[in-house]
């Protein structure tokens, strides 16, 4: 007689990310393009430490939105520098306290393309009940385009399926002040 073989493990499944951390996948353009200190003057290491003072004080999970002029001013030194277009979103739970900020998608100099389907997806993985997007226009010309406006007319629809609430959507370029389609009336 010979002894029962033992059951054969369960297939890994892969690793799955919970609602406040934040993917590898999903990195910001800050802590994609980390500075060497030697090789920059005073005055960027200032700012170098402004802007990580700033996505820490915004970005970190649980940190409440409570004023326009701070998301702006982050977004600013996030997405400012940016030598091509960048879609980012900032996840809100119930409070409008940050889950994450992530880049979600990045295209060329002139153009991105941004999946809704994808967007609804990482909604859905951190349990968002409200989002803020944003992109960059590395023109420095944030005037919305026709395309702008409809995308996210199309991501408003497609969030509002989910009772996921579009809050803004601003448009960064260079050092002009980002534009804000709430405050235009857009949404």
């Amino acid at each position: 007689m010979t002894a029962p073989k033992p059951p054969a493990p369960a297939p890994a499944r892969p690793r799955q990310f919970v609602a406040r951390e934040a993917s590898p996948l999903y990195a910001s353009p800050l802590a994609r393009c980390p500075l060497d200190p030697a090789a920059m003057d005073r005055e960027d290491r200032l700012i170098a430490r402004a802007k990580k003072a700033l996505a820490r004080r915004l970005a970190a999970p649980g940190a409440a939105i409570d004023s326009p002029a701070a998301v702006r001013d982050f977004l600013t030194l996030e997405l400012g520098e940016e030598a091509r277009e960048v879609f980012c979103a900032l996840f809100l739970d119930a409070q409008n306290r940050v889950l994450s900020f992530e880049p979600l998608f990045a295209g060329t100099l002139t153009q991105t393309s941004v999946y809704p389907r994808e967007v609804v997806r990482r909604c859905l993985e951190l349990n968002a009940a409200a989002v803020v997007f944003a992109h960059n226009h590395p023109s420095g010309v944030t005037e919305p385009s026709k395309a702008d406006e409809d995308l996210t007319d199309r991501l408003r629809a497609a969030l509002a399926m989910f009772d996921v609430r579009v809050l803004d959507h601003f448009i960064v370029g260079g050092v002009s002040r980002p534009v804000s389609f709430a405050e235009r009336g857009l949404l």
